[in-house]
């Protein structure tokens, strides 16, 4: 039997970074495997081969087949790659991030771990969507009422713009058919949102679960980071998706949306976003690239790992 073809594992230099990738790819139905140093998808009509380095996230879908192979250059690259059930509508993520600092992480468990802190964060993304809103006027709860009244008048005025009947927001878990198009193009998206900001968050090295509007959830802060575009991108090519008709209204949305991501270079904005609001002006920090470990003395210090800090020897 014959084996992949090796190489030494990247260094982090040498990835592309998370901002120039492509945001998603959709395989189903194929058989995912590597040859040499490359990402292979196999059908019926043949093989493709894919740029791994480049990919964000890797959406597979039904039918699909993953070798370990192709998960081990995957990992190494970096990609997050989401396991889709039928429809899209069931997610499994795994990762690796890009950066091997902790830094932007230990700001995100700082900010998280304080309760006004938390709440800044919050509001900061709140004032990504009301640019005009005095947003420290507001509590947490008054904030959501603001975010949900948006959301509401979002779908009608693209239901106007696209003529798609919407009778509001109806999603049955388990049961994406009884849906009406709009509905599942709107599902649909934000499955993609997901999986394009898990993808960032995952390749930045920050915690999925610290979530600063969204709580309780292992992806909570993925959710945070996906709804600060829903309004402007996602729910807009949801309802152009609708208005194509029925036939395939969820391939319609992902190619429709994959399109607009590249078009307005979301992801290196996403990265700058998240940069922000965890990091403050300080958006490089500390965030070396290097493999770099310390260890922590008694007074918080950083010490330099590889020493023996004690003569005593233990049997």
């Amino acid at each position: 039997m014959g084996t992949v073809g090796r190489r030494r594992t990247s260094g982090p230099r040498e990835l592309t970074r998370v901002g120039d990738r492509l945001s998603f790819l959709y395989l189903e139905r194929c058989i995912v495997h590597r040859d040499s140093n490359a990402i292979t998808a196999e059908d019926g009509d043949g093989t493709r081969y894919l740029p791994s380095a480049t990919i964000g996230t890797l959406l597979l879908g039904p039918g699909t087949n993953v070798t370990h192979s192709a998960m081990s250059l995957l990992g190494e690259c970096g990609a997050t790659v989401v396991w889709v059930g039928e429809h899209g509508v069931r997610y499994y993520a795994a990762g690796r991030a890009l950066t091997r600092s902790s830094h932007i992480v230990e700001a995100q468990a700082k900010a998280w771990a304080n309760r006004q802190r938390r709440l800044d964060v919050a509001r900061a993304m709140y004032r990504m969507r009301f640019p005009d809103l005095e947003v420290e006027a507001f509590g947490r709860q008054g904030l959501l009422g603001k975010e949900g009244d948006r959301v509401k008048a979002c779908y009608r005025e693209q239901s106007e713009r696209t003529g798609v009947p919407w009778h509001g927001r109806r999603y049955t878990p388990g049961d994406h058919d009884v849906s009406d198009p709009p509905n599942k193009a709107v599902t649909s998206a934000a499955q993609c949102f997901y999986g394009v900001a898990h993808a960032v968050t995952a390749a930045l090295g920050c915690s999925p679960g610290l979530g600063f509007v969204h709580s309780g959830h292992e992806r909570g802060f993925v959710m945070d980071v996906a709804d600060l575009y829903k309004v402007e991108i996602g729910i807009p090519v949801a309802f152009d998706a609708a208005a194509q008709g029925d036939d395939d209204v969820d391939g319609v949305t992902r190619r429709l949306l994959r399109d607009r991501i590249n078009q307005d270079g979301l992801l290196d904005r996403c990265v700058r976003d998240v940069k922000a609001l965890l990091l403050g002006e300080d958006q490089e920090g500390n965030e070396d690239l290097a493999d770099t470990v310390g260890l922590v003395g008694d007074r918080g210090e950083l010490l330099e790992s590889g020493y023996s800090y004690t003569d005593e020897v233990v049997w």
